[in-house]
């Protein structure tokens, strides 16, 4: 029995940080439906308890979840192992959590900086090393670490400069760390969304609007001009990728950072 099939023999176990909210949600939703059982993430306890809820009346796999602030070792250290304590190992981690982050570069402070990094480029690898060890990932012969960047992790974003170093950071990582785990069977891609619609979308916007004296909806006009499909992404348009290499089908992917934006970014 391959590794694939043995995982799925007693179903597929997906944890996902940041799951109760835009693309988190729309791939927790997704995976669930594919039969999987998935343990979501986030840092209020309502929103993960009503969110799995009701994903699992929905059908498909079940969902539960618990807190988690991935700024924390010993935080997502326990997030992992009651994931492992209410379904098994880890097979599938999708590494969502972030936060948005930016400004004038000669005006932000460190701590902006700081909080940007430690959540969006640390967080990442304090999930990924917990998932391979207290989720026990590292013992199987098949998984999927995958990884949400964003097409500012390939190019330059004004006045994003913590959120853009952060992203390039999360596809280096998933870069080396693909090739290093290549021979186990355990893959680590990027998804690299570019606008996508989600509560965060519009807390940037707002951003943007501030700096540049201008309304929101102008914001969205200029956003929305330099994307050829002529419109934001939206969560499921990202999850269906996520959902993608999942499965076996995707089993020679690796080490990639893959693109869904629209065509903003053809790099």
């Amino acid at each position: 029995m391959s590794g694939s099939e043995a995982a799925a023999d007693r179903g597929h176990v997906a944890v996902i940080t940041g799951g109760t909210k835009g693309i988190g949600l729309a791939c927790a939703q997704l995976l669930a439906g594919q039969g999987m059982q998935v343990f979501i993430g986030a840092r209020s306890a309502d929103d993960v308890q009503d969110t799995a809820a009701k994903l699992t009346a929905e059908g498909g796999g079940v969902v539960r979840g618990a807190t988690v602030d991935v700024t924390s070792t010993d935080a997502v250290r326990e997030f992992v192992s009651r994931a492992v304590h209410e379904f098994g190992p880890v097979d599938v981690l999708v590494n969502n959590a972030g936060i948005s982050g930016g400004g004038v570069t000669a005006d932000l402070t460190e701590q902006t900086w700081d909080s940007v990094l430690d959540t969006n480029l640390n967080g990442v690898f304090r999930m990924t090393h917990a998932a391979l060890n207290e989720g026990g990932m590292r013992h199987l012969s098949w998984g999927r670490i995958i990884n949400i960047a964003s097409t500012a992790g390939k190019q330059g974003v004004v006045l994003g400069a913590p959120y853009s170093a952060s992203k390039h950071g999360v596809v280096g990582f998933t870069k080396a760390l693909g090739n290093e785990l290549a021979p186990t069977g355990i893959t680590v891609n990027a998804v690299c969304p570019g606008y996508v619609e989600t509560p965060m979308a519009q807390t940037v916007r707002g951003n943007y609007a501030r700096a540049w004296g201008i309304s929101e909806d102008e914001v969205l006009r200029k956003f929305e001009a330099k994307i050829p499909l002529g419109r934001y992404t939206t969560p499921d348009e990202v999850a269906g990728l996520v959902g993608y290499l999942t499965s076996t089908t995707a089993d020679a992917i690796t080490a990639q950072a893959l693109n869904v934006c629209g065509g903003l970014g053809n790099f």
